[in-house]
């Protein structure tokens, strides 16, 4: 009597509807188990391939449009060579959480981008990334220190020291009410001007501007760049996305769009400080508003941008990708519900 092995027939046929599946485009999912034979990944991996789609489950995929291919990030350094006034944030009179000289705070922020950046080029594997230090008067020490911690990277970077008297004609002393503005705010829009024109001249695609004190999680950038493009192919259109889930958005009721990026939950916000990421699209489409923001003191300092996240998309992560290491009471601070601590200590050189 002739057996039949039903198995191998069973597999034989699997294999063949796996290969079917893979060239007509579809996915599938085994439910025993949640294993996507198609792509040979379980579900709660990441199932997106960069530039070419992001899938979510159970909501499917998204064919991307907009591939990104070139992030520059500028860091704004700025490192008080006051003992006392290092641990100061910027023009106010409160300390920082963990209360360390402000040294402590810029390098733990470039290493969190850098490993950050080491992570996400393993799944964007032809993604040029550029790291640009913007210093304005940090001493010799801290340069060095600065400079010691950017040869971990693995991709470009550069540090650039602002001249003394640099945007010294451009920039405005006094506020729009007419008050003398600090220099410690002075030396902020001298660094924020200086990321604008850089943006102008050497950025190709994406620029991500960052103070130097939010500290990122190791996932940060593959998220961000995974939700860019995602969102901008969904939507048609260019957007921000800013990294830090700021507590000031569960102090009032307000209301908001929910996205779905790659791994995290995104909200539309009307608010954001001057750290963010866009297209030089956007920046080159509201220069004036970003001259403006940068040579004349506003209250908040960010009306400026905010005036432009009326007319576009700007969302930020829920929970957050970022903790800025302001006061503990800042509304614009450490995040909720984060692991603050851990991000911190982990980010120590």
């Amino acid at each position: 009597m002739k057996v039949t092995n039903y198995n191998n027939k069973k597999n034989f046929f699997k294999k063949f509807f796996i290969k079917l599946c893979r060239k007509i485009g579809y996915e599938i999912i085994d439910q025993n188990n949640l294993f996507i034979p198609t792509i040979q990944k379980f579900a709660d991996q990441n199932l997106s391939k960069a530039g070419v789609s992001a899938i979510n489950i159970p909501l499917g995929k998204t064919k991307i449009t907009r591939k990104v291919e070139d992030l520059t990030i500028i860091v704004r350094s700025y490192t008080s060579t006051n003992i006392d006034k290092s641990r100061i944030m910027l023009d106010q009179n409160k300390d920082r959480v963990f209360n360390l000289p402000k040294i402590e705070y810029t390098l733990r922020t470039i290493n969190s981008l850098i490993v950050s950046c080491h992570l996400a080029l393993r799944e964007f594997k032809n993604l040029k990334i550029n790291l640009l230090i913007t210093d304005d008067n940090s001493s010799e020490e801290n340069l060095f220190r600065i400079k010691d911690i950017l040869k971990s990277a693995n991709f470009n970077y550069q540090l650039i020291n602002l001249k003394n008297d640099e945007f010294k004609n451009e920039i405005n002393l006094k506020d729009e009410n007419d008050k003398l503005v600090s220099p410690g705010m002075i030396s902020n829009m001298k660094n924020i001007l200086k990321s604008i024109n850089l943006t102008k001249e050497i950025v190709n695609d994406l620029v991500y501007f960052v103070e130097d004190d939010y500290l990122h999680k190791k996932e940060a950038i593959t998220e961000m760049l995974f939700t860019y493009e995602k969102i901008t192919s969904q939507l048609k259109r260019e957007i921000f996305l800013c990294p830090a889930d700021y507590p000031y958005l569960y102090t009032k009721a307000e209301n908001t769009n929910i996205f779905i990026g790659n791994k995290r939950h995104w909200r539309t916000v009307k608010e954001t400080l001057i750290t963010f990421l866009t297209s030089k699209k956007m920046i080159l489409k509201y220069m004036d508003n970003f001259i403006l923001m940068s040579t004349k003191r506003h209250h908040p300092m960010e009306k400026k941008l905010h005036e432009i996240y009326e007319k576009e998309y700007c969302l930020s992560p829920i929970p957050s990708l970022a903790m800025h290491s302001t006061n503990i009471n800042s509304a614009y601070g450490v995040p909720p519900n984060y692991e603050w601590i851990k991000n911190w200590d982990e980010n120590k050189v």
